[in-house]
């Protein structure tokens, strides 16, 4: 239940239906109400102290109405056009991955939802005007019209200040690096279930399953669990997936993690011991997962790293060359990395309160988190020494929030491969410059390395200032 709701979720959010279509409701309900106050007496008698507002004949009101509802479709079908062409230029310029970024944009729904809402109560109060000798003037309804209407001025002054501003290549690059910290905070330590005890010690109750989930030899109580939906894991239930294996004393190894395509037919997930997968069992596990025809940046921190990359790797492009713009991804994503450094990733076992292993899912390594960023675009900055010298100055400032020595020796790696690539692509003095900027990198790095964050933190401010 829990899946299929987030599947809702991701589909209202990027919705341009269901915001404009509650403040239609509300518009409608609204327009109700304020005809009903009306028809409990005349308005006149508290409106004639307002010096500014003068109560309004049939015709008049009903010409008033007319004009701001009129406007106000007009403008809808403007503001939707400007949307529209919003969205084509920045899926030609950022790539279409970020599509789901302008979708969720607050402002464009709210903005089309008030002009909507506008036009539709205008409707429902220009019904109830009545001339002749059963005159009715809703004189309150038509007040609310008219602050409605001057309401949507000012919200198309700000959609037409908003739509450049969201488009802006540093506001979207600022919008993505946001969301990547978030998610890392969001992520980490949060995972399915308590932390592992070590290897040993968690899996003592079910040494059995240690050996069969491990891969090693053939046991005839581990069954996989196959996927009955095609299309990319959107996101795991993973309060669900843990109180299953536990409410059936299993255990189970995730194959796959948020953002991996999965077929139908394919194996989701393995339990031990087969005899206690009953059908509800594997019901419970597979309805676990939330599977979607495209990736969401909720729970799945790769797709937010390779909207950068993505966006980085255009902008190193030859028929754009535009170096200033990568260079803002590579500062986002050295952010993340730095985020990330500073974390307690999980062990790939999760115990339940009792301390025995349920769920085994898939490993989280910050190395990986640096050859999906950086090492993507190695190829694209090692043509380029400005792109190459940010490259390396940024993982310099990474190396300074680096707290494990596995974490400093992967970024003297990406490091040593992006300098070779460099002696490759560059020549002479462009060369030479990345080559000197490396070998100051990994000296800093081996500082850290041998004597630790004192020695390393002594050396930051040389290297943050540019002398390094």
């Amino acid at each position: 239940m829990r899946s299929r709701l987030f599947n809702v979720i991701e589909v209202v959010r990027a919705s341009y239906w269901f915001i404009p279509s509650v403040m239609a409701i509300v518009a409608i309900l609204l327009g109700g109400l304020a005809v009903w106050l009306d028809s409990l007496g005349p308005a006149d008698d508290w409106l004639s102290g307002l010096s500014w507002y003068q109560s309004a004949k049939p015709d008049g009101a009903h010409e008033v109405l007319s004009t701001i509802a009129g406007s106000m479709i007009t403008v809808a079908g403007v503001v939707f056009s400007i949307t529209i062409v919003a969205l084509a230029y920045a899926s030609s310029q950022y790539g279409p991955r970020l599509l789901t970024n302008f979708m969720t944009n607050r402002g464009n729904q709210v903005t089309l939802g008030t002009f909507i809402a506008t036009f539709v109560y205008c409707l429902v109060v220009l019904r109830t005007i009545r001339g002749g000798d059963e005159e009715f003037v809703p004189q309150l309804a038509v007040m609310i019209g008219m602050v409605l209407g001057l309401a949507s001025i000012g919200v198309l002054i700000y959609f037409i200040h908003h739509v450049p501003q969201s488009i802006h290549i540093n506001k979207v690059v600022a919008n993505i690096g946001r969301q990547l910290i978030a998610s890392v905070g969001n992520r980490f330590p949060d995972f399915i279930g308590e932390e592992a005890a070590p290897h040993e010690r968690a899996f003592r109750r079910v040494p059995e399953a240690a050996a069969a989930l491990s891969g090693k030899g053939d046991d005839p109580r581990l069954v996989s669990i196959v996927g009955n939906a095609t299309g990319y894991i959107e996101a795991i239930d993973e309060a669900r997936l843990m109180e299953n294996a536990q409410r059936h004393d299993l255990v189970v190894r995730l194959r796959y993690r948020p953002g991996d395509y999965l077929h139908a037919g394919r194996t989701l997930l393995q339990a031990w011991p087969s005899e206690r997968v009953s059908r509800e069992a594997a019901e419970g596990l597979r309805g676990s997962y939330a599977v979607g025809d495209k990736r969401t940046p909720y729970g799945d921190l790769d797709f937010l790293i390779e909207e950068l990359v993505e966006i980085a790797a255009r902008a190193l492009s030859p028929g754009v060359n535009d170096p200033a713009t990568a260079r803002t991804c590579f500062d986002w994503l050295g952010a993340g990395a730095s985020e990330l450094a500073r974390r307690k990733l999980p062990v790939p076992e999760r115990t339940d309160k009792e301390g025995c292993v349920r769920v085994i899912a898939q490993p989280e390594r910050f190395e990986d988190f640096i050859g999906r960023s950086f090492g993507a675009l190695r190829q694209y900055a090692a043509t380029d020494m400005t792109a190459a010298l940010h490259v390396l100055r940024t993982l310099g400032e990474v190396a300074v929030a680096c707290v494990q020595h596995t974490q400093l020796a992967a970024l003297r790696a990406e490091a040593q491969w992006l300098m070779e690539m460099a002696d490759c692509a560059l020549e002479g003095q462009a060369n030479e410059e990345v080559r000197r900027r490396g070998e100051t990198l990994k000296r800093l790095i081996d500082v850290g390395l041998e004597g630790g964050r004192d020695a390393m933190d002594a050396m930051q401010p040389a290297w943050l200032g540019g002398t390094a």
